[in-house]
């Protein structure tokens, strides 16, 4: 496998990367493709027009929004079909709208495990089912490993698998979760879960488990597959793909056909999950992500065999992820006597964690910040053409769990991607060496 060829093929697509800025705040919403960019203006300035007529340009307009743009999708997550695909303005909101379309197949005395690992997205509509219904919610919490002899840090929590044995009882209706913490980094193995919980329903007597994936965090970073992974329910956010401000859900036929209830007009079909309108140029506009991670795993969408690409694509960004890593991991690990805690796990591995790293500042008992992450994100605002940032990032329940841990300051996230370069990590590393010396510190002590 060739290393991606980051200045060449990758950072020419993103016209705004061309001023020398540092995008290291890209779990909150990644640079945008050019050729997406494109496409949503050829929509707007061509074919904005209502869908459904005979006339010419409105047919363009129909195959562009209602086909072009759920197929492209669907080939993206490895979905059977481009009807198990739904559009909407957000993550949240589709979420909601899901916990809204199960709610009528969720029995009394029934239960729904959620991840408190998550982004607030996919932890409040499920709290709210459990309200109106009246059933158990069950969270699984993050937590340090069984074995944690290798570290002293009390922050360096991870969800653990092993939970889920006495989570999952023979109530469990729904597992929810997520494949990538945006705080913690921590990279599911998905399949591997999946097919856990499945078997473990199953041996408790489980009348019926589905499970919900949030991929908001994983998407730029990991391939999705839904059919291989097995899952009923999967979204995540383009514009966190390199893609405009829209959102996917992906819903397997099975479940629409079995679990859901519909809630769109009661006339329409094959609109349950999206009760309106989805943003016509937006939703052409994402067409334009998946040739981008085709062309990077060597071969040309008009060719076909995307999932084969996608493969090569991918594996190249996990590969060049580690190589970011790798050094900013190391300095964090270096500054332990400085008070610099990891959030999530201390690896550099692209197997177990993904760029999106996580950390704070604390004083001697190890817990009690020393540094508001505030306060440091200021002084490396005030240093350098970077941009980074603090803060709970809505995953407030996770924060909250931690060590004395205000979630309204919360933690200092550096977030990379495969454009980011290996000179910029280093300029950030650079930026945090003045940030964190003595001087820096006792400026605040």
């Amino acid at each position: 496998m060739t290393l991606l060829a980051v200045e060449n093929d990758c950072r020419p697509k993103f016209p705004s990367l061309k001023d020398g800025y540092i995008f290291a705040d890209n779990a909150g919403g990644s640079q945008c493709l050019k050729d997406v960019a494109d496409r949503i203006y050829d929509y707007l300035i061509n074919t904005n027009v209502q869908l459904g007529a005979d006339y010419s340009v409105s047919v363009t307009a129909t195959t562009r929004t209602m086909v072009d743009g759920p197929t492209s999708t669907m080939k993206l997550v490895n979905a059977s079909s481009k009807d198990e695909i739904f559009f909407g303005s957000a993550s949240t909101m589709l979420v909601e709208n899901l916990a809204r379309a199960i709610e009528g197949d969720v029995l009394d005395g029934e239960e729904l495990v959620v991840s408190f690992a998550d982004h607030e997205t996919n932890i409040g509509p499920w709290v709210r089912l459990a309200e109106r219904r009246g059933v158990t919610l069950v969270p699984w919490h993050a937590r340090l490993p069984d074995s944690n002899a290798s570290t002293k840090n009390p922050f360096a929590v991870a969800l653990q698998l092993s939970d889920l044995d006495s989570l999952i009882t023979s109530k469990t209706r729904l597992v929810s979760f997520t494949a990538c913490s945006n705080i913690l980094g921590q990279l599911m193995d998905l399949k591997a879960v999946i097919a856990h919980i499945r078997a473990l329903a199953k041996a408790k007597g489980a009348r019926k488990i589905e499970v919900c994936v949030d991929c908001v965090a994983y998407a730029p970073h990991r391939q999705i597959d839904v059919r291989a992974w097995d899952v009923d329910y999967v979204f995540f956010s383009y514009y966190k793909v390199y893609g405009p401000h829209t959102s996917i859900m992906y819903a397997r036929q099975a479940s629409l056909d079995n679990s859901l209830t519909s809630l769109a007009h009661y006339f329409l079909k094959g609109y349950q999950l999206s009760p309106g309108g989805v943003g016509y140029e937006l939703t052409y506009g994402c067409t334009g992500v998946l040739p981008y991670f085709v062309q990077l795993g060597g071969g040309d969408i008009t060719a076909g065999k995307e999932m084969e690409h996608l493969k090569v694509s991918f594996n190249r960004i996990a590969a060049h992820e580690q190589l970011l890593m790798e050094p900013l991991i190391a300095f964090l690990l270096s500054q332990y006597k400085a008070g610099v805690r990891i959030v999530g796990p201390e690896s550099d591995r692209s197997s177990i964690r993904a760029p999106t790293i996580s950390f704070i500042v604390v004083g001697e008992d190890g817990e009690t910040k020393r540094l508001q992450s505030k306060d440091v994100v200021a002084k490396f605002d005030a240093l350098g053409d970077i941009g980074i940032r603090y803060g709970h990032f809505y995953s407030y329940r996770l924060l909250s769990g931690l060590p004395k841990m205000d979630p309204n300051d919360g933690i200092i996230r550096i977030s990379l991607v495969h454009y980011n370069t290996v000179q910029e990590v280093e300029r950030i590393i650079d930026v945090l060496k003045t940030v964190l010396s003595t001087e820096a510190l006792s400026k605040d002590t």
